[in-house]
């Protein structure tokens, strides 16, 4: 019997027992449509937190900090750290408490003086405005620092604003000198609840005297030299941290979590399989005589064999594909709501759900594969009838 005369006949019962057909298809496509929902829903928070996290620089990283105070962070070991091989660049942040006022408000808020290389690293992002550049007298703030000032996302970029910078005194007998300086709101910092300010280091570096560093945000040139980076700077006595430690962390939780969203899917599917060996089942039962009469005409075991199978097949790619339409679909509805919600409550619109495009082709592959072990019995049944027989079964 040829290919397309085995395709012709195994198809030829879905147009005689629609209803059956559709009902055992939908369970196919439910079982698997629920697993595509549930990997998307993993894959999309996934990437919506290492997104989050990290831009593509951010895991080229390092964050250098004191592990005590016997070696400090200062420009000497600044210089150190720029002349080792691995680093490409190293950016300095000194972190201040300082009082910000406008117009007769005033708070206590954070101030961060950097280079401005120092955002790319950090992953710094804005939802206004734009970056400063080295020297500049402008600022980016968050927004909690212009609710404290009583602006809003809305009429913030522009505003003059004043720092009051306390300046230590280089003995123990001097005083304490406060500095006072203008700057201008250039951009604003995207989702962040904290009251800070960033500052160009450059614009203060007459005003105040630097002798240690809060942190130094390091860059590699590569990925294979972040380790390589991190423990020839941990030689040197400090502390090293890095973005990427965090993202393969993350990584290695949603895998746990991805095979646990797998295995509440694989429930549905199995009943779902179970119900399609049924109608599989059912229909080698209606089918006997037909069969037989197929052996008597001289169709073989083999061809019988390929009928069955390739019947079980097809349910297991058409519920393949109606799984992957009831996944998108359900995912599209399920992340609509989140959003109307989080809109309503002031947060902000997010996309929950990722598809990989080669996880939708394994879907497609899987479902046909469980098509073919679920239909593998009743195929082997069907084959080893012999035609007398069948033709007698009533």
């Amino acid at each position: 019997m040829l290919n397309l005369d085995v395709f012709r006949v195994s198809s030829r019962s879905f147009k005689n027992n629609r209803l059956r057909t559709f009902l055992t298809v939908l369970g196919i496509s439910v079982g698997i449509g629920t697993i595509f929902f549930l990997v998307a829903l993993g894959y999309g928070l996934q990437k919506l937190i290492i997104e989050n996290i990290a831009s593509e620089n951010a895991l080229l990283a390092l964050d250098v900090t004191e592990k005590n105070d016997v070696v400090q962070l200062d420009k000497e070991a600044l210089e150190k750290i720029k002349n080792i091989e691995e680093v490409e660049e190293a950016f300095p942040l000194v972190a201040k408490k300082v009082e910000i006022e406008k117009e007769k408000l005033s708070s206590e808020v954070r101030l961060n003086l950097i280079d401005s290389g120092y955002f790319d690293l950090e992953g710094v992002k804005l939802s206004q405005g734009e970056y400063f550049q080295d020297g500049e007298e402008q600022v980016i703030v968050s927004e909690s620092t212009l609710k404290l000032l009583g602006m809003g996302m809305d009429n913030g970029l522009g505003e003059e604003v004043t720092l009051f910078i306390k300046e230590e005194p280089a003995s123990l007998t001097g005083k304490i000198e406060l500095i006072e300086k203008k700057y201008q709101i250039k951009g604003v910092l995207k989702e962040s609840s904290e009251a800070v300010v960033y500052a160009s280091l450059g614009s203060l570096n007459d005003q105040i005297t630097i002798n240690r560093f809060s942190k130094i945000k390091v860059k590699t040139s590569s990925d294979a030299q972040v380790s390589i980076a991190r423990d020839k700077i941990i030689a040197e006595g400090f502390y090293v941290s890095s973005v990427s430690e965090l993202v393969d962390q993350a990584k290695q939780v949603f895998k746990v979590v991805n095979i646990m969203l797998v295995l509440f899917g694989a429930v549905a599917l199995l009943v779902s399989a179970i119900g399609m060996f049924n109608t599989m089942t059912i229909a080698l039962l209606e089918r006997t005589q037909e069969i037989g009469t197929m052996k008597a005409l001289g169709a073989s075991s083999f061809d019988i064999w390929r009928m069955f199978l390739t019947e079980s097949m097809i349910i297991g790619f058409m519920g393949g594909t109606g799984g992957l339409i009831i996944g998108y679909l359900m995912s599209k509805f399920f992340n609509l709501v989140v959003n109307i919600l989080a809109k309503s409550f002031g947060g902000l619109m997010v996309e929950l759900f990722y598809f990989p495009i080669w996880f939708a082709v394994f879907v497609v592959v899987f479902s046909v594969f469980v098509g073919l072990i679920t239909g593998f019995y009743p195929a082997k049944r069907a084959a080893k009838l012999k035609a007398l027989e069948a033709l007698r079964y009533k």
